[in-house]
């Protein structure tokens, strides 16, 4: 411990110990400044008069204090670049989000931050904690949180609904599927009710698309597995999205890994396409050669004449572009040369566009 101390110190850092055992923490700071005699130590924990407590703070921003020996109550909010080793005491009683939070506070600026955590034995440690130690361990690189989070869940549990009492399922069909099934059971019983909410009546569907071109995250764009198969979850999550929200994700991505490839390019415009395909209940898109054909559920908003008053707008018989049609199962058959990826996306959203229209002319 005085060597870590000494070490940041001699850099010209400063250094978090938190001790969390506001009885304790005095004589604990006094035992800090016996190894490190010349440190300057402060004192801070939730207990203090608030005056006094922003006092200790400014002056450890000020860097006029060196040790600032704290509670949890720095596991958030503070952002001081030269705080760059921070140790926790007891490490095994605080919760794993906490300690991650804790960790947060150092490693904030171009200097290699460290972090110490402090327990008794490992032998003695219970299962839990020791669980939480390794869980620490194993997700220190960039996007660890997500990892962290679920070790959390695993070793916590999720509470009443999801925890040891009803946890079979989950384990049984994996947590994803149990919150799809959970959601459509809610649904289900919304409907039974008689709620005449238009998002719980019709259940979500996941139209099937085939436009045989490649949509993917290549892996010489995002090459840590966990990291593709997380980018993976959260385009396909835009799909259901309340609004059209990639800009964001599109940003991250090349602030994270740079210029988005075309294939992913093709993902994100597939995932938006999907939305509108869901919205008009079309529960299949397939490309086969020049043309496209639109698979239709029974409960689509466009019905038959609307349909057919969509297809009077195409003129006759043309060599080029065969008329649209629409087959007795229900079928959309759009004939259409179509050489480049462009021209298809932009031949997909101008149809769609259409179609969309005519349920917007039917609200009106």
């Amino acid at each position: 411990m005085r060597e870590a101390v000494s070490k940041e110190l001699r850099r010209g850092g400063q250094v978090f110990f938190v001790h969390n055992r506001v009885k304790s923490i005095y004589r604990f700071a006094a035992s800090i400044q016996n190894l490190v005699p010349g440190a300057r130590v402060a004192v801070a924990h939730g207990q203090m008069n608030g005056r006094e407590l922003e006092e200790i703070m400014v002056s450890f921003v000020n860097r006029e204090i060196d040790v600032l020996v704290s509670t949890t109550i720095i596991e958030s909010g503070l952002d001081i670049p030269s705080a760059n080793t921070i140790i926790i005491n007891r490490a095994d009683m605080l919760g794993l989000a906490e300690i991650y939070q804790l960790r947060g506070r150092v490693g904030r600026s171009n200097v290699q931050s460290f972090a110490y955590l402090l327990v008794p034995s490992i032998d003695h440690l219970s299962r839990d904690s020791r669980d939480r130690l390794r869980a620490l361990m194993d997700c220190n690189d960039l996007g660890g949180g997500f990892k962290l989070a679920m070790s959390d869940l695993q070793i916590r549990g999720g509470g009443n609904l999801l925890g040891v009492s009803q946890s079979g399922n989950i384990a049984a069909i994996g947590y994803d599927l149990y919150l799809d099934l959970l959601q459509k059971t809610v649904a289900d019983l919304k409907r039974r009710s008689g709620q005449k909410d238009a998002e719980t009546i019709r259940d979500y569907i996941d139209p099937e698309i085939n436009l045989q071109i490649s949509a993917y995250i290549p892996a010489s764009y995002i090459p840590d597995v966990s990291q593709r198969y997380i980018t993976y979850r959260r385009i396909a999550a835009l799909a259901t999205s309340p609004a059209d929200s990639d800009g964001d994700l599109r940003d991250e991505l090349i602030d994270r890994y740079g210029k988005i490839p075309r294939e992913t390019e093709n993902l994100f415009t597939i995932v938006a396409i999907k939305k509108r395909l869901s919205f008009l209940r079309i529960k299949k898109l397939e490309k086969g050669r020049d043309t496209l054909v639109f698979h239709f559920s029974d409960d689509t908003p466009l019905r038959p004449e609307m349909l057919l008053g969509y297809l009077e707008k195409f003129p006759g018989k043309r060599r080029k572009n065969p008329p649209p049609k629409i087959t007795p199962e229900g079928r959309l058959i759009i004939c259409r040369k179509m050489d480049t990826t462009e021209q298809l996306f932009k031949f997909l959203s101008r149809t769609l566009t259409d179609l969309e229209n005519l349920t917007d002319h039917e609200n009106t």
